[in-house]
C-alpha cells in the first residue's frame, strides 16, 4: 500500500514532464501505499468554515479541509488522493462526472493540500481513524470509498478498523498489503529521497500554492519517507477480514508486483470461476500501458468503471454444484 507522488497536478499532465524529472520521482519519489447516510447539511454548517472553494473539520486535533460536491441524497462516495497530492490534483477530472449524480466528500489529509501538518507522525492507522472521526462528524454512517494510492490504503485500513463505515471499496494504484509486494529497488530509492528533489515539479508548486504553512515542504517529505519505511503491512487474516466488495486497479507497469495484487484479489474473495459460481464480490483491472504514476491520468477508464462498480447490485454467489 505504498503512496507515490502523483501524476497530475492542476491540470499539468505527466506526458509535459522532461523525462529525467519523470523517472527521478518514479525511482526516488515512490512513497508508501499504502465511504444510505441522513442529510449532512446541517451538521456541515455546525462544524465547517469555508476554505477555498471546500470546508474545514477540527478531527483528533488536526483542522482537516474536506469539500462536498454533488446531489446530497443517497450513499455518498468518498475520495482519498495519494501521497504529496491533494484533491483537485488526483481527482479533478473525475469529480465533476461523479458528482452529477452522486454526492462526493474529498478530503485532504494531515500535511496535504489545505490541510495543515500538526506534531505527530503520518501512520495509515491515524489517518483512517482521522478519515472515520470526519465521517462520525458529518453523521455518515455509510458509504463507498475510493482511494488512489496512499489513499487507497488508507481506505483498506478503514474497511478494516471500522467496517461499519465502508459499502464498496476501491483501490486505485499500487494496490498492496504488504511491502513484500513492491518492487525492492522502489524502497531503495525512497531511502535517497530529499524535498530538493522536488523543486520544479507540479507536485511541490501546487504544494506551496495551496499549503497554509508553505514551509512545512521538508516535513512532508521526512513523514511520508517515515511512513514508507516503517510500515509493516496488513495480515492476510485482516484483508480477509474485509468482506465488502473491493475493486483493484493496477496499472500494467505499476510499482506492484502483478502477482502480489492476485493474491491480494484472492484474500479479498476474488478468483473464483464465476461461471460456475457467480461473480465475485470483488474485482481486479489492469489497465495496460499504465504505470503508477499514470494511472490517474487514465480517466475515460476510470470513469467507465468506477461508477458502474460502485453502483452495481450487491453479488451473490452460490455453492458450485
Amino acid at each position: 500500500m505504498k503512496t507515490t507522488t502523483n501524476a497530475l497536478v492542476l491540470g499539468c499532465a505527466v506526458d509535459t514532464m522532461e523525462p529525467r524529472t519523470l523517472l527521478r520521482f518514479v525511482v526516488l519519489g515512490i512513497a508508501a501505499a499504502m465511504l444510505v447516510v441522513a442529510p449532512i447539511a446541517s451538521a456541515q454548517q455546525r462544524i465547517g468554515r469555508r476554505g477555498s472553494g471546500g470546508r474545514y473539520a477540527f478531527v483528533n486535533g488536526l483542522k482537516m479541509y474536506y469539500e462536498v460536491r454533488g446531489p446530497q441524497r443517497g450513499r455518498p462516495i468518498v475520495f482519498l488522493h495519494g501521497a504529496f497530492s491533494n484533491i483537485e490534483s488526483d481527482f479533478g477530472k473525475i469529480l465533476p462526472t461523479i458528482a452529477k449524480t452522486r454526492q462526493v466528500i474529498a478530503i485532504e489529509q494531515q500535511g496535504h493540500g489545505r490541510t495543515a501538518d500538526i506534531d505527530r507522525p503520518l501512520t495509515y492507522e491515524q489517518m483512517a481513524d482521522d478519515v472515520a472521526e470526519l465521517l462520525r462528524q458529518l453523521r455518515i454512517t455509510n458509504a463507498d470509498f475510493v482511494g488512489y494510492s496512499m489513499g487507497g490504503g488508507i481506505a483498506m485500513y478503514v474497511a478494516v478498523r471500522h467496517p461499519e463505515l465502508v459499502h464498496k471499496l476501491v483501490f486505485a494504484g499500487g494496490a498492496s498489503y504488504d511491502p513484500d509486494g513492491f518492487y525492492p529497488a522502489l524502497l531503495e530509492g525512497e531511502k535517497k529521497m530529499t524535498p530538493d528533489a522536488f523543486v520544479g515539479t507540479p507536485w511541490l508548486r501546487t504544494y506551496q500554492r495551496i499549503a497554509p504553512n508553505k514551509g512545512d515542504w521538508p516535513k512532508l517529505v521526512e513523514k511520508i519517507k517515515f511512513l514508507d519505511l516503517n510500515w509493516r503491512g496488513l495480515s492476510e487474516d485482516q484483508v480477509r477480514s474485509i468482506k465488502v466488495p473491493t475493486m483493484l486497479i493496477v496499472g500494467d507497469a505499476d510499482v506492484v508486483r502483478p502477482e502480489h495484487v492476485v493474491k491480494m484479489f484472492q484474500l479479498l474473495g476474488g478468483g473464483v470461476p464465476g461461471d460456475l459460481v457467480g461473480l465475485p464480490r470483488s474485482r481486479l483491472a489492469v489497465l495496460p500501458a499504465t504505470t503508477h504514476v499514470t494511472l490517474i491520468t487514465r480517466t475515460a477508464w476510470l470513469l467507465s468503471m468506477i461508477p458502474e462498480f460502485l453502483d452495481a447490485p450487491m453479488p451473490v454467489q452460490k455453492s458450485p454444484k
